[in-house]
């Protein structure tokens, strides 16, 4: 496969890129803050409340920082979100309450909202004003693949940090998102180009027209529904039942962060080599991969540990493929540059608002020790939903075609 060539300035920017999502995506705490919450008193249904909540709040946040990122600077966006995720991963150090706890998350929702829109519409912008859109599915596997090998190199030591002193995963992370901070100040301006709006758009008409270009654009709505499944399970996957899952292996914990990380070595190859996907199709493919990461979820619970570990690698290097692809996808659909971060913005509410409804649900099923059933009648969902949007998809072609035979 013949490499992809970049300008010096954007090669420049995909570095920066790629080590800002590596520390800003280094979160110590994420294999054992189950865990953590558990030892400090919390029960199952305050933590998944907390969860929740969580999720409520991104779809709060997300429309209204995804039109900020569109009318100021994407790359301010980046730079208060790193900002917030320091004082959140630091919260729970002093205040390991219920409160503590949820102070920490909303933070964080109001970090990652920032995130969401700004940082692929800033990369996406970035390449496309220089002439380097070739460029944007390796730059985005690239920096979901930084992301990762950060978390497996440091992840595994996250059960031997909380047994030594139980805040030191929140503190290293609160480090790690000061440095991403401080890279984000390196960010350059987007080149102007024609297409910049001589004035900023009032916010309600400029919602209205997103949700417009959204509305009119059926391919794009299809693109964000078929992103919501693979939100989901990975959300479910990775950070919601992957503690859950292990303890009910009666693993110990200081393994945990070490599984966590053998099995992230294979969603970095799979993020590493999505172009691969395109020979084949790469909507039908992301169809395909996100059935098998439901169907390898629904397949841990009946298992011993090593089959469970193949189902998880299997799940990783899945959600490591669709991810890029199903990102270059949404960029592609989008026919308003200016509301990019906004529609962004949309599709990340949207996943938010499912995930909020689909964590409820698990709680009170894992409060009835039913994770097996839970599990089971997600990847049903999933396959559905999978195969009801292909079926649109064929519909949507054959209408296309016979509209222009009419012609």
């Amino acid at each position: 496969m013949s490499k992809v060539s970049t300008s010096p300035d954007a090669a420049r920017v995909i570095r920066r890129y790629n080590a800002f999502q590596l520390f800003a995506g280094l979160l110590w705490w994420l294999p054992v803050f189950y865990v953590f919450q558990r030892t400090a008193g919390l029960s199952d249904q305050e933590i998944f409340s907390i969860q929740s909540i969580f999720y409520l709040a991104f779809c709060l946040l997300d429309i209204p920082t995804g039109m900020i990122a569109d009318r100021f600077d994407y790359r301010r966006c980046l730079q208060g979100g790193a900002v917030i995720l320091v004082v959140a991963n630091v919260i729970p150090v002093w205040h390991a309450t219920f409160g503590g706890f949820l102070a920490q998350f909303l933070l964080i929702a109001l970090a990652h909202s920032l995130f969401s829109g700004a940082g692929s519409a800033y990369l996406y912008e970035y390449l496309h004003r220089t002439g380097n859109d070739t460029a944007y599915q390796g730059a985005e596997g690239s920096a979901r693949a930084w992301t990762l090998i950060g978390r497996i190199a440091c992840l595994p030591a996250a059960g031997f940090l909380m047994q030594w002193y139980g805040p030191s995963p929140y503190l290293l992370s609160a480090v790690t998102c000061a440095i991403a901070a401080v890279i984000a100040l390196g960010f350059p301006a987007l080149p102007k180009t024609a297409e910049d709006p001589a004035t900023v758009e009032p916010v309600l008409p400029a919602l209205a027209g997103a949700l417009r270009s959204l509305r009119s654009s059926k391919r794009l709505m299809l693109l964000m529904a078929q992103g919501i499944a693979i939100f989901t399970l990975v959300r479910i996957g990775q950070a919601n039942l992957f503690q859950p899952i292990l303890e009910s292996k009666d693993l110990p914990l200081h393994w945990f962060g070490v599984l966590m990380a053998a099995t992230t070595v294979f969603e970095v190859a799979g993020a590493a080599r999505s172009k691969v996907l395109a020979r084949f199709g790469q909507l039908r493919v992301v169809l395909v991969l996100t059935v098998l990461m439901a169907v390898a979820l629904a397949a841990v619970i009946p298992l011993g540990l090593v089959g469970t570990m193949a189902c998880l690698a299997v799940f990783s290097l899945a959600s490591g493929l669709a991810f890029p692809v199903q990102r270059k996808l949404v960029n592609q659909a989008i026919t308003e540059p200016a509301r990019r971060a906004t529609l962004l913005s949309v599709e990340s509410l949207a996943d938010r608002a499912v995930c909020a409804l689909v964590v409820f649900v698990l709680g009170g099923f894992l409060a009835r020790g039913a994770m097996s059933g839970f599990l089971v009648l997600l990847a049903a969902a999933v396959t559905v939903a999978m195969i009801a949007l292909a079926l649109f998809i064929i519909r949507s072609r054959d209408r296309a075609a016979t509209k222009e035979s009419v012609a």
